[in-house]
C-alpha cells in the first residue's frame, strides 16, 4: 500500500499543485512590488501577506487549508518567527503580468477540478492576501502623514487579479 499525496487525493497533478501552492506567495510579491517602497514598508507588506497565507491553514475549505499548509511549509511559518525572504522582482510590471497569467490558469484549473465552494474560497483568499499587502503600509506623504494607503498601481494589480480569477 502506498501513501497517496493529499494533492492527488484532491484530484491534482504535481504540476497543478505546484501552481496552486506557489500562487499565494507570487500574489504577495506582485502586490508588494506594484509600488516601490522603503525596505521597512516592504517588510510590513510581506508580513501582512504571510500572515494571511498562514491564517488560511485553519480554513473550512480542505483545498485552501492544504494549499496554505504547503505554502507555509515552503516559505516559513510566521507564527514560529520564521520569515520568508522578501523577493523584489527586477521587472515588477512583467512579474505582475506573469502572476495574473498564472492566476487565470489556476482559476480555470479550479473550475475544472475543484468544488465550487473550494474554488471560490481559493480565489477570495488570493484577493485577501492582496488586500492585506497593499493596505499594510501607506506610500508617500511625510513621516507617515498624508500618504496613500492604496496606490493606483496597487489598485490596478488587484483589479487585474480579480478579473483573472473571475475568468
Amino acid at each position: 500500500m502506498t501513501d497517496e499525496p493529499l494533492y492527488a487525493k484532491l484530484g491534482f497533478t504535481d504540476a497543478e499543485w505546484g501552481l496552486l501552492v506557489g500562487l499565494p506567495h507570487a500574489v504577495l510579491t506582485a502586490a508588494s512590488a506594484a509600488t516601490p517602497d522603503s525596505a521597512r514598508k516592504t517588510r510590513a507588506e510581506s508580513a501582512a501577506g504571510l500572515s494571511r497565507v498562514s491564517d488560511a491553514r485553519a480554513s473550512a475549505s480542505t483545498l485552501v487549508a492544504a494549499v496554505a499548509s504547503a505554502a507555509v511549509a515552503e516559505a516559513g511559518d510566521p507564527e514560529l518567527g520564521e520569515e520568508a525572504p522578501v523577493i523584489e522582482p527586477a521587472d515588477p510590471a512583467g512579474y505582475a503580468k506573469d502572476v495574473i497569467g498564472r492566476a487565470a490558469e489556476a482559476a480555470a484549473l479550479l473550475q475544472a477540478k475543484a468544488s465550487v465552494a473550494d474554488a471560490e474560497t481559493y480565489r477570495h483568499w488570493l484577493l485577501e492576501i492582496t488586500d492585506a499587502v497593499v493596505g499594510a503600509a501607506s506610500t508617500g506623504g511625510l513621516l507617515g502623514i498624508g500618504g496613500e494607503t492604496v496606490t493606483e498601481d496597487e489598485r490596478s494589480f488587484r483589479d487585474q487579479l480579480a478579473s483573472a480569477l473571475a475568468a
